[in-house]
């Protein structure tokens, strides 16, 4: 299922037209996954909605209970939540609208992902946000990912 929900191109689409990423399970807690790739696509230049009904203001910007309580229209709606959550969510996030629906590792429901395609939303399954900006903009060669080298004996160094 999930390799149908994985086009590189579409992936790279999604990145390079999207403005405004609303983060439903987005946590307050610095230390959450959640909270890290909101922080970094906020400061790629994204606007970071938080979507948890537990926060009332997340990375500066205030937090929505459900996506339908959103006042601004949503590029991306990424999820953070358990697979069984997923459908609701799909069904949010054609309600309001929204361009994709992006879910993250291990957050794997057909049923949501068919939801939100007949629904006329791009849908991207099990990847990081995060990981895919870093990877189409350039930015894992500092990790050593997708540096395009086939040896490890650096040019220069010999």
């Amino acid at each position: 299922m999930t390799t149908r929900y994985q086009d590189p191109l579409t992936i790279q689409r999604v990145l390079n037209t999207a403005k405004t990423i609303a983060i439903v399970g987005l946590s307050g807690n610095e230390l959450r996954a959640s909270y890290f790739v909101g922080y970094y696509m906020r400061r790629h230049g994204y606007r970071i909605i938080p979507v948890n009904p537990r926060e009332s203001a997340i990375l500066g910007e205030t937090s929505y209970p459900s996506l339908t309580d959103v006042p601004v229209p949503i590029d991306v709606v990424n999820v953070f939540r358990a697979p069984s959550a997923l459908p609701e969510i799909a069904r949010q996030a054609v309600s309001i609208g929204a361009g994709t629906l992006w879910t993250q590792f291990g957050v794997i429901n057909q049923e949501g992902a068919d939801i939100a395609s007949s629904g006329g939303l791009t849908v991207i399954v099990d990847r990081c946000l995060k990981v895919e900006h870093a990877r189409y903009v350039g930015r894992m060669h500092w990790l050593g990912f997708n540096t395009q080298r086939i040896t490890s004996v650096r040019s220069g160094l010999q």
